[in-house]
């Protein structure tokens, strides 16, 4: 590698925990990038109405970290900066900066996609604020062993041959929880409920073996670890938003982000946007970490066992409540993108399986909060015309940026 190489790392996150994050990998990040012409830079995009925190929280970094490696915090005030300085500039008006840039998931995305192309990072890395470099394995014993994953040299590895690069996922790599069929009185009940959020990458079958092999838990492919298997690349793979690392310097390939407001499934509609590009997964993982109960994994303690997610944890019933509603309210734009000679039929029979799957799933998680689902499901179908047209809309500012951006003119 002759010239410097810049990569970055985007965390979008609510959580101060971002700051444990850091200071407990920065040490593997700089073993990976130094002595080896890498400059990393971490790029932190915080919303502090998240948990009603405080800013300084966020900045809670080792004066390690601040020491050796470049960090760039995204705050409310830096982001209206750059939509006003688009604006004064007439390159966007203000209706099309609020759709690209700010908060939410696609928002955040683009901000953070934008900031990066600006600063010239070659390769750019998103990393949820719930996942940790490590991966778990079961060895010949069926006991768990736990191996750092060199998460930043892989993707540059392999990007040589991509314009996107994936990793793996272990742990809780969905945040629905553990459902034991055996205690369910109507199991056609739950069927419908995961047909009622479904994507093309999730089926009831799916959904269903996930449950039945491991209740819930995903340890990683020891073939996978040691580079002993062929993984999959372009439709194969299952874009998920992290560990999603995206080749910069092949900028004018990458669409926008997008999810109706309020909604999640902005790496869905990313994938869809996508063309000519060739997507590979790599053997390196990371450990999701949806209901936060295992941190004391980033200072090394780990666990021997890892417990399933319980239903009756209230934590884990308030992180898969709020994923179903955002699944249900992408679920229309979705099946809009995908097939709009069939849409209607579709919705209908999401609705017809809320109505059969919500008396049951309320049973299940002791809740009526399922309720919901349905008043947004016909809410977002309402919609679904006008996010259409956001999701078209935020593609063609995205290359208008593009084009600017790489003139250098902002």
């Amino acid at each position: 590698m002759n010239e410097k190489l810049h990569f970055g790392i985007g965390f979008i996150t609510g959580r101060p925990n971002i700051c444990e994050i850091i200071n407990n990998t920065y040490q593997l990040l700089l073993k990976q990038t130094q002595k080896k012409n890498i400059e990393l830079t971490i790029f932190i995009l915080f919303d502090v109405k998240f948990q009603n925190v405080n800013k300084e929280e966020f900045y809670q970094l080792d004066p390690e970290v601040y020491k050796n490696i470049k960090i760039k915090y995204i705050a409310p005030e830096d982001i209206q900066h750059e939509k006003k300085k688009l604006i004064e500039k007439n390159i966007l008006k203000k209706e099309q900066a609020d759709l690209f840039f700010g908060y939410g998931y696609g928002r955040a995305r683009n901000t953070l996609m934008y900031m990066a192309v600006k600063d010239k990072i070659d390769y750019f890395l998103f990393w949820d604020d719930d996942e940790y470099p490590v991966a778990c394995f079961k060895n010949e014993n069926n006991k768990i062993e736990w191996k750092m994953q060199n998460n930043i040299l892989k993707h540059i590895e392999n990007m040589k041959n991509a314009d996107i690069t994936l990793g793996l996922r272990c742990g809780y790599t969905s945040p629905i929880p553990y459902i034991n069929l055996d205690t369910v009185e109507d199991i056609s009940a739950v069927e419908a409920f995961i047909n009622a959020v479904k994507n093309e990458f999730t089926s009831w079958e799916k959904v269903k073996q996930y449950w039945m092999l491991s209740e819930g838990i995903t340890y990683a492919d020891k073939k996978v670890i040691d580079n002993r298997i062929n993984l999959k690349t372009n439709k194969e793979v299952i874009i998920s938003g992290s560990p999603l690392c995206l080749n910069l310097q092949k900028v004018q390939k990458m669409p926008a982000f997008y999810n109706p407001e309020g909604a999640r499934g902005e790496d869905i509609f990313f994938t869809l946007a996508l063309k000519e590009v060739k997507v590979m997964e790599i053997p390196v993982y990371h450990f999701h970490d949806p209901f936060l109960k295992y941190t004391s994994i980033l200072k090394k303690q780990y666990p021997d066992k890892i417990e399933v997610g319980k239903i009756t944890d209230e934590n884990v019933k308030k992180r898969f409540i709020s994923a179903s509603k955002g699944w249900i309210k992408y679920r229309p734009l979705y099946l809009y993108i995908i097939n709009k000679d069939t849409y209607h039929e579709e919705i209908e029979q999401t609705r017809k399986n809320l109505e059969k799957a919500i008396p049951e799933m309320n049973k299940i998680f002791n809740t009526q909060e399922f309720n919901n689902l349905i008043v947004e499901l016909d809410k977002y179908d309402k919609n679904v015309e006008k996010d259409y047209e956001q999701f078209l809309n935020v593609n063609e500012i995205w290359k208008k940026i593009k084009g600017i951006i790489l003139k250098d003119i902002i």
